[in-house]
């Protein structure tokens, strides 16, 4: 990761840890910069500029960062509510829809977005794209005795996807729920977002897919301006 490219991450994590209020119940997210917001979290209830928050993690590395920190966590069956969740995406449309599931955390990740009464997405100005998918593959988390069928019915849909396989072990990648990802493309990208999430989860087999639509509430974004890191504040309208 490039130094300007960490600033960035770094301004956006401390501009959504910003928003934090005392006794909130918090879904805290995966990926390279939620973990610098977790970071930050940690520190701040270590000296006591924040109080009294609970924390749901969408990841189980996210669970053993949060723990190191002494955050206090609780499991998504165990709250009541969520307050507010801080995530990333690896793509962001203009029209605040997203792609994730780069670390393959994609599941937890949308079951605590959805439940979350606010959610903030932080992400650096590489993340921002015209249309999802022409850069970055689309995950979908199926059951292993069923990736072939799936594959095959996503390439009759216009997709062509491929088990992403794992690096340091011989393999596919394996989720958090015991299952695998294919990695999708869609020729020209994804010019209907809402539709494909919904075709694509009712595929039987699959269990879930990285599209997030209608889900952000807010996209911090982390740039670069005259050599300095600072945040842009997206707000959907």
């Amino acid at each position: 990761m490039s130094d300007l490219q960490n600033q960035m991450k770094q301004a956006v994590a401390l501009a959504a840890v910003d928003q934090i209020q005392d006794g909130m119940v918090l879904g805290l997210g995966s990926g390279s910069t939620a973990a610098l917001m977790i970071k930050e979290l940690g520190a701040r209830l270590h000296d006591g500029r924040v109080k009294d928050i609970v924390g749901v993690t969408t990841s189980f590395q996210g669970e053993v960062l949060a723990a190191e920190l002494g955050i206090p966590l609780q499991s998504l069956n165990a709250v009541g509510r969520i307050d507010l969740a801080i995530d990333g995406a690896d793509e962001v449309d203009p029209s605040f829809q997203l792609i994730k599931g780069g670390g393959a955390c994609h599941v937890q990740e949308k079951l605590v977005a959805c439940r979350a009464e606010r959610f903030v997405v932080v992400v650096d100005s590489s993340k921002l794209v015209e249309r999802l998918n022409l850069g970055f593959l689309l995950p979908v988390e199926v059951m292993a005795s069923a990736w072939r069928q799936i594959q095959q019915q996503l390439k009759a849909m216009g997709g062509a996807g491929e088990l992403r396989m794992a690096t340091r072990k011989a393999g596919p990648v394996v989720t958090d729920q015991g299952n695998l990802v294919l990695d999708v493309r869609f020729e020209g990208g994804i010019a209907d977002p809402v539709d494909l999430e919904r075709r694509i989860n009712n595929l039987p087999g699959v269990l879930e897919n990285g599209l997030f639509v209608n889900l952000a509430d807010q996209v911090l974004v982390g740039e670069i301006n005259d050599g300095a890191a600072g945040v842009r504040d997206l707000v959907r309208a």
